[in-house]
């Protein structure tokens, strides 16, 4: 039996203002030592339920629903003061542009020993810097001692990456959400630092929470797949049986939108139309892909059944076999 790190049941997250639901009723784990990846589209609310999970969401602002269980941990009903404990110990977060996440005026040394003293408040300053020095070891920053007493803007946005991926690891984390960690780097790096969070996650037996919308990067990370859509979890499995036998229309489209090396054409294949506003997804009864999909049935415009097959979940009326409607 696999052991959960992480279990979100009914997540749901409201503007208070409008009363619109951003995210829709998802429920998911994650299991310790595996990679997790979640997909979608844009405005999908895969970065929406990471920060969540974060607690970076104002509860002014918004209203959360439902539960995050981090170990014995409800994530959802703590205070500020609380979260603190956890995050950056239990939980830690990398995000998609390194420059906008590091303070451009201190040098990498004084944020990285920043957030080694938050996790250590009484280590003395030459063990300071011997710990900082580790932890770029660690992500595989050449010349550790130099890089120290750089600002950010003299590194590449790869490095940038990996020292972010450093101050994460300081409070060595059993869940690390990184949030499309990779879109901002070109093609070569994106590679390396995928090899570098496969290397750790192994090394340290951290599970990952991996958030991105290419899913010729998830190939090479995931153990899982769970896909997003306007808000709303519609398909979830092992990787290989989500890119090999994708069940939802939807998911299929992700898949045939890949470019391929292989064949040549004049067009590349995309999904049409658009995902749904807000409010114009608040409103519909069904499924939110019904206006896009090219298999959808009558039924699918007033409700969506959820199949579980060989650990395969999928929210589709096309697998509904009690759907009079439904071709199996």
């Amino acid at each position: 039996m696999f052991k959960n790190i992480l279990e979100v049941k009914n997540l749901e997250v409201r503007v208070k203002q409008s009363g619109l639901r951003i995210v829709k009723d998802i429920s998911f784990n994650v299991r310790e030592g595996e990679v997790l990846a979640i997909v979608g589209e844009s405005g999908s609310g895969k970065s929406i339920t990471a920060k969540v999970m974060m607690g970076l969401l104002s509860k002014d602002t918004y209203k959360i629903d439902g539960s995050i269980m981090l170990q014995d941990k409800d994530l959802t009903q703590m205070n500020e003061l609380a979260y603190q404990k956890v995050r950056g110990n239990d939980i830690a977060m990398i995000f998609q542009e390194p420059m906008t996440s590091l303070n451009p005026v201190l040098t990498i040394g004084s944020q990285l020993k920043e957030a080694i003293k938050r996790n250590h408040p009484n280590m003395p300053r030459k063990q300071l810097a011997k710990e900082a020095v580790h932890f770029l070891n660690m992500v595989q920053i050449p010349k550790p001692e130099m890089r120290l007493k750089q600002y950010p803007f003299e590194m590449s946005g790869g490095m940038r990456q990996r020292v972010l991926i450093a101050m994460a690891l300081v409070g060595n984390p059993k869940i690390l959400i990184a949030d499309e960690p990779t879109t901002a780097l070109d093609v070569t790096v994106q590679a390396d630092i995928i090899k570098l969070l496969i290397s750790l996650q192994k090394k340290l037996n951290m599970s990952i929470l991996f958030i991105s919308h290419d899913l010729g990067v998830v190939s090479q990370i995931a153990n899982r797949i769970l896909v997003m859509y306007s808000g709303d979890f519609i398909e979830l499995g092992e990787g290989k049986d989500i890119l090999n036998n994708p069940l939802h229309p939807y998911t299929e489209g992700l898949i045939d939108s890949i470019p391929s090396l292989y064949q040549k054409e004049d067009v590349l294949k995309s999904i049409p139309g658009q995902i749904p506003g807000l409010a114009d997804g608040n409103h519909m009864k069904g499924c939110l892909f019904y206006n896009r999909c090219s298999k959808r049935l009558p039924s699918c415009n007033e409700v969506v059944n959820e199949v579980q097959t060989d650990g395969h979940t999928v929210r589709c009326n096309l697998y509904a076999q009690n759907d009079e409607e439904v071709k199996v």
